[in-house]
Order: C-alpha cells, then structure tokens, then sequence
C-alpha cells in the first residue's frame, strides 16, 4: 500500500490571481489529462482569496456570521425586560467579535468599511427596538447600549497586531518586509504621517 499525497480528480479546481493586471487567457492546467475547472474565488484556512486581489467576499462573510450570532442570540437582545446596557454588554461580547474575526489583516476601503458600519447599525436599532421612523441619530442609540463604533473597535485591532509585529525581533519574516528595497524603482512623495519608522 502506498501512502502519500492524494488528489481527486472531481474535486480539484484552481485559482489564477492576477494582482498585476495581466491575465493570461488560454492556458489550462490538466491533471492525468482531465483539465481543471478555474474558479473566480476560493477559501483557505476562513479567508476568502478573490482572483482580481480584493475582500469584498472577506467582508461579506463576518457580516453572514455576526447575523447568525445575533440571531443565537437574539432571544436576550430583543427582550424588552432587558435593560439596554446589559443587551449592549451581550453584543460586544457575543456578536461584534464574529464580525470583526481577522479585521487586523484588512485593507478596507470606504464602502468595505461603510457595509461594516450599516450592518451593525441595524443590528443595535433592533437590539433597542428603534427604527428609522423613529428619526434618532446613531450616537444618541450607541450611546445608550454602550457601543463604540466599529470602525474604532477595527483600528484598535490593527494597532494591537501592529504592537506585535513591532515587538517582534528585526529577523522575523513578519519586520524584513520593512526593509525592502526596490531596485530601480521610483521613489514618490511620502506622507511624512505615514511613515512607519522615524
């Protein structure tokens, strides 16, 4: 009996990333000759890889499950006997951390982080019986269930991993990335508040 690596033949397909723009039409990979069916996306260990580089899936999958943890949940949110800062403790607890599972590796543009922003929105009018006929502002609504916004809660994530990767030794794979030098490559103007070391 021979043991090693098995691949299926019915179940295997592959995933051509084009982050530079190029793409290459005509190639095909093959298996045993049986050609490979190319796919547009793909999981791998919960993220979802996009063949154009961007996460727009990635974003869409925390928001599907922070909808499934307030839906758990939702016996203690959406009880009027409960008192609003206990729902909000519950919140944090319980939901807002699925929706922010691996927010540290994001680069999020403005309308990533606006779906971001809507989403929980609707979640906290519901959790204290509001809707948008009722004509209140999200900071009067934060305010009473004790709830930062999550675009606050993502940047505290990114600052708290970048605190690791700072106290990581200069060795690390993770710290030579910052000293990489493109050869022959052009220089433009830098932002000095975006410079990482000084």
């Amino acid at each position: 009996m021979i043991f090693g690596f098995r691949v299926s033949r019915s179940k295997t397909e592959y995933l051509h990333c084009c982050f530079s723009g190029r793409v290459d039409k005509g190639r095909e990979v093959t298996l045993d000759g049986s050609s490979i069916p190319k796919v547009d996306k793909f999981k791998y260990l919960g993220s979802i890889i996009q063949q154009n580089g961007d996460i727009d899936e990635d974003i869409h999958q925390p928001i599907k499950v922070g909808w499934k943890k307030w839906k758990f949940t939702s016996s203690v949110l959406r009880d009027k006997r409960v008192p609003l800062g206990l729902k909000g403790k519950v919140y944090r607890m319980l939901v807002r951390p699925a929706v922010l599972y691996g927010s540290e590796c994001w680069h999020l543009k403005k309308t990533q982080v606006q779906r971001l922003m809507v989403a929980e929105m609707r979640m906290i009018r519901w959790m204290c019986g509001f809707t948008r006929i009722d004509r209140i502002r999200n900071e009067v609504i934060r305010d009473l269930a004790k709830v930062a916004p999550i675009k606050d809660k993502m940047r505290e994530t990114r600052l708290r991993w970048f605190g690791h990767v700072k106290r990581m030794s200069v060795d690390a794979p993770v710290r030579r990335s910052e000293m990489i030098n493109i050869p022959g490559g052009k220089r433009g103007r830098v932002d000095q508040r975006r410079v990482w070391t000084r």
